[in-house]
């Protein structure tokens, strides 16, 4: 078992280069599943979720090749179907986008249920199987697995599909799905979200003819099979406001560089709001917090608005803002589970269904605190850099899901965080 170690309490100075979209990488790699010829993807994190995921299309046949740490040359042309076992999508949620892949390319999918996707939970898939049997899948949901097949042709086909909630994952499966179909798809009411635009521009790039992206209908004319070529992911939104937001919490002055200075605007107000200073210098951002931190209300929003995967990294700011803060969470019932770590630490924090009420207190202290999802382990990390003392992090493979090489990058801003092992408690009681 992984933990981190980290003394609190010392501002934040230097350069962070930003990494590929986690949220694109995710969905890219299963649509290669969907290319006859050789996809070479740039810009491509180094993170589990995208190891595993290339992991699943080796099994399927796939050809994988890393030309440097973050230029991978996938080939899937002899790649053939196959069913996708629980034990890899339990660990990756967005395997949930091989169903999209699998029935645009094969006509069929077999994928067990991604870990903690249920139908009476936080995050249910209806919305992606409703899109599925619009374009003429049959899908069942037996034994933990989604099992969809197209039609009595193999094929799917073009329909009108008008999703109930705007859904971020069920805007791109049914994507994935209608680029391969017959004839012409229209999606309405679909997410915003920039990863949304370079999952369609990179099935562009391959030969797909999808219109719309970054606006309420996609318009998507099946074409009859994608090429190959060269597509390079955009910068991650979140991992880049992590590190403002870990600036606002301890103070400093930080270069984010290789961003996309426009879907930074939602978080940047923010945190303009809450006084610290935010200067856009061509593809960066040179933030600054040298004065008090001010209070502000966030309520999460589908883009543009302000986005959920990074509501948990603000909240530890706000945790030292003079004054309340109110954070309304609009997207995702489940998102407040970190506030009682951050309660550990000193945060005086109440929940109340969908609301936290903040307020602010002078300082944090070092506590040990557990990562619970992938954005609460990097407000984890915010928290304990922004804390007197020493704080232990356990739960870290949630947070090396989403952030590349997130220890080295923090080290090099001068934060003291170091990763060490030690023994699973399970191994522990074996060998005593």
């Amino acid at each position: 078992m992984t933990k981190y170690i980290v003394e609190g309490g010392n501002p934040l100075f230097g350069e962070v280069h930003i990494s590929g979209a986690k949220n694109a990488a995710v969905a890219i790699i299963p649509a290669a599943l969907m290319v006859n010829g050789v996809c070479r993807i740039e810009n491509i994190p180094q993170i589990s979720d995208v190891t595993l995921l290339l992991s699943i299309l080796q099994d399927m046949g796939a050809k994988i090749r890393f030309l440097n740490k973050n230029t991978v040359e996938i080939d899937c042309s002899s790649a053939h179907n196959a069913r996708v076992p629980y034990d890899s999508a339990r660990r990756c949620r967005a395997s949930y986008y091989l169903i999209g892949a699998l029935l645009g390319r094969f006509g069929l999918a077999d994928v067990a249920l991604p870990g903690g996707c249920d139908f009476g939970g936080t995050r249910p898939i209806d919305q992606h199987l409703k899109g599925f049997n619009a374009l003429g899948a049959q899908v069942e949901v037996q034994s933990g697995f989604i099992n969809a097949r197209a039609g009595e042709t193999g094929r799917l086909k073009g329909a009108n599909i008008f999703l109930d909630k705007v859904s971020v994952g069920a805007t791109i499966n049914i994507m994935l799905a209608a680029a391969l179909a017959e004839g012409s798809t229209v999606i309405e009411n679909v997410a915003k979200e920039p990863h949304i635009v370079d999952v369609a521009n990179f099935l562009n790039s391959m030969g797909a003819n999808i219109r719309g992206a970054g606006t309420d209908i996609i318009k998507i004319r099946g074409v009859e099979q994608l090429h190959g070529g060269t597509y390079s992911i955009i910068p991650d939104q979140i991992e880049a406001g992590t590190y403002m937001a870990a600036v606002a919490a301890c103070g400093g002055q930080i270069k984010v560089c290789n961003i996309i200075p426009k879907h930074m605007d939602c978080i940047t107000a923010k945190l303009l709001e809450m006084g610290v200073e935010v200067e856009e210098i061509e593809d960066n951002l040179l933030v600054r917090r040298i004065g008090p931190l001010m209070k502000t209300n966030i309520k999460t929003m589908p883009y543009p608005g302000f986005p959920t995967d990074m509501q948990p990294q603000l909240a530890a700011a706000l945790c030292l803002a003079h004054g309340t803060s109110i954070i309304t969470e609009s997207v995702w019932s489940s998102r407040f589970r970190y506030t009682d770590e951050f309660k550990r630490m000193g945060a005086q924090i109440q929940v109340d269904g969908n609301l936290a009420i903040i307020e602010g207190v002078e300082h944090l202290s070092g506590a040990q605190i557990e990562a619970c999802d992938l954005r609460a382990g990097a407000a984890m990390i915010i928290a304990a850099l922004a804390a007197y003392g020493t704080s232990e992090i356990t739960g870290v493979q949630y947070i090396e899901r989403g952030y590349e090489s997130v220890i080295e990058k923090f080290r090099k801003l001068g934060g003291n965080i170091t990763s060490v092992e030690v023994p699973d408690e399970d191994e522990a009681l074996s060998a005593g």
